[in-house]
C-alpha cells in the first residue's frame, strides 16, 4: 500500500519531498501530497519509508488502506 501523508498534520517543511527516491512527494497547495501511483513505500531503496523517517511529525506519513500494496517486478 502506498503511504500518503495527513494534510492536517503537515507542516509543510518540505523535509519528505527531497528525501523520495521516487519523486512521488509534491506540493498541492499548504501541504504536501504522495502520488499512489509513483510511491514504492521505498522498497528496493531504503528498509524504512523515507518520508516516514524524515518526517518530523509522528503519524503524518502513513499507510493508504484504501490502495492496494505495492507490487514489484516479478523476480
Amino acid at each position: 500500500m502506498p503511504y500518503k501523508i495527513v494534510a492536517g498534520q503537515c507542516t509543510n517543511c518540505s523535509a519528505c519531498e527531497a528525501e523520495c527516491p521516487n519523486e512521488a512527494i509534491s506540493e498541492q497547495g499548504t501541504t504536501f501530497v504522495i502520488d499512489p501511483a509513483k510511491c514504492t513505500e521505498c522498497i528496493g531503496h531504503y528498509d524504512t519509508p523515507q518520508c516516514v523517517a524524515i518526517c518530523p511529525v509522528d503519524h503524518t506519513c502513513v499507510i493508504d488502506t484504501a490502495l492496494p500494496r505495492y507490487q514489484g517486478a516479478p523476480a
